[in-house]
């Protein structure tokens, strides 16, 4: 059983321990302590990061048997001996710790914001908080219903009141028979003794996180972002300096996007939906060009197609995108009597296989030999097929589709 240090004191930032305990991961050692400050990963709050006896700490385990371990990586400190422990990292040895104070105090904030953000949702709403999730850049509650953006707005509002009335954050002891009488946000899933953290006249919830003694000492606390999620809502939000950080980057992209649009920040959204309207616009432009062009350079093609018993037969390589491959190959398989393969000159390839209605080629049968023998997928009907993802010389996916075509049309060219 290693003694919590975090559950008395989440400032701590260093403490020395006796090592109670050694093993292996891979070429990792866990070492076990009869005391640590360092917060393992639990109740939705990521663990600590440091040092320990020299060594760099990269996971902290909550194990079965109420100890916490260490992994600490090997790379930097004393060079393990052949029994697997340091020289001066054993069994009995008192070794100092000192956690990463910046992580640790980002997850404060957050992990405090999030009990007060959980408490406004309930005392306004009563929405349960279902569960909770501490990221790197951004962390999660999600309720146990949906939640409208004016009731969202509401509990930002009344969580952050809190965080500015600097209430004190406490942390207490009760046992289940105590806890019962008490009014506490959630049931505890915990039995026996419970550590409580209290929020000064709005919150209650048993935690063993690390958490502010104050509520000011959360900074800010505003929802970045909601959406559904398996019947509730799952509520994105950024506390203190995460919230700070999001706020200059939001900063920095709308500063470039006015700077872009030659607009204001009011301005924006209005601008943006005059770009969308032109480039919809442009785009039924290019489209009907590109159509146009299609027709023009499908008689071109038909005029150079190879003929045979069962058809006319167009295989070539194309410099265009997967639309233009298709607009061109419909528009040569528009006339009766034809069947293409166009290939774009880009590796891995583009491939549409297309004939027209009256011709027996089975265009999807086609395709899946090309893509069979030159890797790729795709799919369509007989009568159209399109794929990507051929890894091979242009010339080797040429020569494979004539012979293909050739085979579907019939053998023999007519003179």
């Amino acid at each position: 059983m290693t003694d919590r240090l975090y559950y008395t004191d989440p400032y701590l930032r260093e403490f020395e321990g006796v090592i109670t305990a050694l093993d292996r991961r891979g070429d990792q050692l866990v070492a076990v302590l009869d005391r640590t400050c360092f917060y393992p990963t639990s109740g939705g709050q990521p663990f600590d990061l440091g040092t320990l006896g020299g060594f760099r700490v990269v996971d902290v385990l909550d194990q079965d048997d109420g100890s916490i371990g260490h992994v600490v990586d090997r790379s930097l400190g004393p060079t393990p001996s052949s029994s697997g422990s340091a020289p001066d990292f054993q069994i009995g040895v008192r070794v100092r710790g000192a956690i990463d104070w910046p992580r640790r105090f980002d997850h404060m904030q957050q992990h405090s914001g999030q009990h007060v953000l959980s408490a406004a949702f309930d005392r306004l709403f009563k929405v349960r908080t279902v569960s909770f999730h501490l990221g790197g850049a951004a962390s999660t509650i999600d309720l146990a219903r949906e939640v409208s953006a004016n009731e969202i707005t509401a509990a930002e509002d009344a969580a952050n009141e809190v965080v500015w009335q600097d209430r004190p954050v406490s942390i207490r002891y009760a046992t289940a028979a105590e806890a019962a009488q008490l009014p506490l946000r959630k049931e505890p899933v915990r039995e026996g003794t419970l550590r409580l953290i209290d929020v000064q006249d709005f919150d209650l919830s048993a935690c063993g996180g690390t958490h502010v003694a104050r509520t000011g000492a959360i900074g800010s606390i505003v929802v970045g972002a909601s959406e559904r999620f398996k019947g509730g809502s799952r509520i994105e939000f950024y506390c203190g300096g995460r919230a700070v950080k999001r706020f200059r980057a939001l900063r920095d992209t709308i500063g470039s996007a006015t700077k872009l649009l030659s607009a204001g920040l009011d301005d924006l959204p209005a601008s943006i939906e005059r770009l969308q309207a032109d480039a919809k616009e442009h785009k039924r432009a290019l489209t009907a060009l590109q159509t146009e062009l299609a027709r023009f350079r499908a008689g071109e093609l038909g005029a150079a197609a190879e003929a045979f018993p069962r058809g006319r037969a167009v295989v070539a390589a194309i410099d265009a995108d997967a639309q233009g491959l298709k607009a061109l190959a419909s528009a040569v398989c528009a006339q009766p009597g034809y069947a293409a393969i166009l290939i774009s000159m880009a590796r891995p390839a583009l491939v549409v296989v297309c004939r027209s209605a009256d011709v027996g080629a089975n265009a999807r049968e086609m395709l899946t030999a090309l893509t069979g023998k030159f890797g790729g997928r795709g799919g369509g009907s007989p009568e159209m097929a399109q794929g990507g993802g051929l890894d091979a010389p242009t010339d080797a996916i040429i020569a494979e589709a004539r012979a293909l075509i050739a085979n579907a049309l019939g053998r023999s060219p007519q003179a």
